[in-house]
């Protein structure tokens, strides 16, 4: 048992009392000292008893989240008070009208919004759904409880390693799936990369460590190249009397990974592994100008690659981001990102929304907006949305991590779009009627489609008809929210009517039949034309799918034979799945917390085979199926499915065949493909289950789908295959089937 020295813990607690003190002292008004002192002895009385999973006092974690409010996001009291008391009505006895009477509307209105729903929720539904939907009501009016939650989410991921693995698995998947998408959008450059950083640590902890080994090894290297790059910008920029400051930074390690990934090359071919940033401390009139003039001295030494140059200086990102990026050739023969900005925008892109405030009534007030037009449309997309929380959720993601088009109205006006947004989306977003009626668009003149992507600098009008109705169709259509809430309200609204219509047809239908109508025999003709619910049978009813005049089929038969076995609820299904005990001579995965033998599929839209790292899901009909936890899907099923999730873990290497896909590069030579094969079949005596194989101008590239045991044989396949002649890379790819059924 570890002993705990409470004096020496008291000390350590005060001291991260007087650095979070410390660190507010600057922006500190009139009782704001009293008022934090209260809300921390309040938290420290509250939290006496609590120990996190790391054994440390429960208290280190509030005031961590108070101290990177202050440092990493710039907040002030508040926050200050709101982040100390974060934990505090989930977690102890006291309630929110505490809190509202000894700290005011504000701070208890933002802790409200941080405290998660308590009950029981139906089974099928999303308690993190749920909770992140009412963090976004209160968001909508004080954008405080996300960046505290932020805060709080980030120091959760800094001391992750205490908790056990499941635990873990839905920690990082909310915040690859939701949290660091959020920061993005509300310019917290820095926390999102954080964010990211630590999820790969987490998921792919070889990869994570492998990268940040070759990024440390580099370190003097990259010093040396970054001083002798610079060197002549400095005497030129010296010579123009402008205050700068020169940075090297190299990129995250989850956007070099990100970049090795999508481009399938080794960590030695990213070329722009690190980034030069030139701050200028300038007045606001004079930064874009300022701003261009260093953009010329950098290029008068450095040819630019013109297909890289990004100006967010004149427009801005939506969420406020203002920078000059230029990709340069050094004289080394290595591609170098210079980003250019002033000490104005740098805050801005560090601190995102909370700096905006600093400079908020000046000059650069323009540029707050885009973040308080989304957080418009956020309130939007709350009070119009009535479905589930998961759909929800899923259309506020869609949102979240676009780049941006940037297009003109008739008349100029400039519209700021996701990317990838259609013609469509324009015309929602300049009105709902519009949007409902649109016919088409002409795009700089020339006719286009409803599903024309816009592209920047378009230029579109909108044609309408009175005529005109949304279809489902248009659902493929678009990309924003307020689209798809729309459509989707209209096409209910027009499901609903035809429904009634539906409805007419049946009792008139069974009236001529003298058959009575009721509930139960509404639900028999649901069965007998096997639909999954009423209103659907109604529906198709109403719009003719189904016609009336079969109805009278059912009259024919007994009812007794049409009735079907009522369906299992989903929870039934889960149980009954817990339950089937494998038999013996089957290969061997332990699935829940008691670690039992059930019945399980593995999903296809990852292979697992014996090795992975794997957790269960219970779907709604196919029982547990078995996923990877790197599986592209593992974010979305864990962060808003998570009372669906099992554990599940590998026993031992089983004798069993599992699919899995190998891709091998390499430069095409008479008999390779021969040479691979027999590698595969002869030497390890694997089989494959196909082979497809593309050469271009002289390079390999084969896919082949083969059995093995586990990750191991996998491993030991690879490493055989790599060493054929004209082999130049062997890489594991996952199923082309990314979109697994629930």
């Amino acid at each position: 048992m570890v002993t705990v020295d409470v004096e020496e813990e008291r000390k350590e607690i005060i001291r991260r009392y007087r650095k979070l003190l410390r660190k507010a002292k600057p922006f500190l008004k009139d009782d704001d000292a009293k008022l934090i002192k209260k809300a921390f002895n309040v938290s420290l009385e509250a939290h006496k008893e609590m120990r996190r999973k790391s054994g440390e006092p429960y208290i280190y974690h509030p005031l961590a989240v108070a101290q990177i409010c202050v440092d990493e996001i710039g907040l002030g009291t508040t926050s200050i008070v709101a982040a100390l008391l974060h934990d505090v009505v989930e977690d102890t006895e006291i309630e929110l009208d505490e809190i509202k009477a000894d700290f005011g509307k504000k701070v208890a209105k933002i802790i409200d919004g941080l405290t998660k729903i308590a009950g029981v929720f139906d089974y099928g539904t999303s308690q993190q759904a749920e909770n992140f939907r009412k963090m976004l009501l209160t968001l909508s009016e004080d954008v405080r409880v996300i960046l505290v939650k932020l805060a709080d989410r980030l120091h959760n991921m800094r001391t992750l390693g205490s908790m056990p693995r499941h635990k873990q698995l839905k920690i990082i998947s909310e915040t690859i799936y939701l949290y660091a998408p959020l920061a993005h959008r509300l310019g917290l450059y820095a926390i999102k990369s954080e964010l990211e950083d630590l999820w790969l640590k987490y998921t792919e902890t070889e990869i994570y460590n492998g990268i940040a080994e070759k990024i440390a090894e580099n370190k003097t290297s990259r010093a040396r190249f970054i001083r002798n790059f610079v060197s002549p910008i400095q005497d030129e920029l010296n010579k123009t009397g402008l205050n700068f400051e020169v940075k090297g930074r190299p990129k995250s390690i989850y956007s070099i990974w990100n970049k090795m990934k999508k481009q399938d090359i080794p960590f030695e071919e990213v070329y722009d592994l690190f980034a030069i940033r030139i701050i200028l401390d300038t007045e606001h009139e004079a930064e874009k100008a300022a701003c261009w003039q260093v953009y010329s001295i950098v290029t008068d030494f450095y040819t630019p690659n013109p297909d890289r140059l990004r100006d967010w200086v004149s427009t801005p990102k939506a969420n406020g981001y203002e920078s000059l990026h230029t990709t340069v050739m050094s004289r080394t023969g290595k591609w170098v990102e210079v980003q250019i900005r002033t000490k104005r925008m740098d805050e801005i892109a560090e601190k995102g929304y909370a700096a905006h405030w600093k400079y908020k009534g000046g000059p650069g007030d323009s540029h707050e907006s885009g973040l308080a037009q989304w957080i418009e449309k956020v309130r939007e997309m709350l009070e119009q949305n009535d479905t589930n929380a998961i759909e929800f959720v899923d259309d506020f993601r869609a949102n979240l991590f676009h780049d941006e088009v940037f297009v003109f109205t008739p008349t100029g006006d400039l519209k700021i779009l996701p990317f990838g947004a259609t013609a469509l989306d324009f015309a929602f977003d300049i009105h709902t009627e519009v949007g409902a009626k649109c016919l088409g668009a002409k795009v700089n003149n020339k006719l286009v489609p409803l599903n024309y992507p816009l592209k920047n600098g378009d230029q579109i009008e909108i044609l309408t008809s009175v005529k005109q109705k949304p279809t489902e169709d248009w659902l493929r259509f678009v990309v924003t929210s307020k689209a798809k809430s729309k459509i989707k309200d209209t096409l209910k609204e027009a499901r609903k009517q035809a429904a009634s219509d539906g409805k007419e047809i049946v009792k008139r239908k069974l009236k001529q039949m003298k058959i009575p109508f009721d509930g139960d025999v509404a639900n028999q003709l649901r069965a007998f034309f096997d639909e999954k619910t009423i209103t659907d049978f109604y529906y198709k009813v109403g719009k003719g799918i189904i016609d009336a005049s079969e109805i009278k089929k059912y009259k024919d038969v007994k009812t007794d034979k049409t009735r079907p076995q009522r369906a299992k609820p989903l929870g039934q299904h889960y149980i009954d799945d817990m339950t089937k005990v494998k038999t013996a001579g089957k290969d061997i995965l332990l699935i829940g917390e008691d670690m039992d033998m059930v019945d399980y599929r593995l999903a296809k839209c990852c292979n697992p085979i014996p090795g992975d790292d794997v957790f269960g899901f219970v779907t709604v009909n196919e029982g547990i199926k078995v996923h990877r936890t790197t599986c592209p899907n593992a974010p979305e099923l864990l962060s808003n499915h998570g009372n669906r999730i099992v554990k599940a873990k590998w026993m031992s290497d089983q004798q069993n065949a599992f699919l899995a896909g190998l891709r091998i590069i390499g430069t095409d030579r008479v008999g390779l493909m021969r040479d691979v094969t027999d590698v595969i079949s002869n030497e390890l005596k694997v089989n494959m289950r196909s082979i497809s194989i593309d050469t271009e101008t002289g390079i390999f590239d084969g896919q082949i789908m083969l059995f093995i045991n586990s990750t191991v044989h996998l491993e030991e396949l690879s490493a055989k295959l790599e060493k054929v002649n004209g082999v130049m890379k062997v890489s594991r790819f996952d199923s082309v089937d990314n979109n697994e059924g629930m």
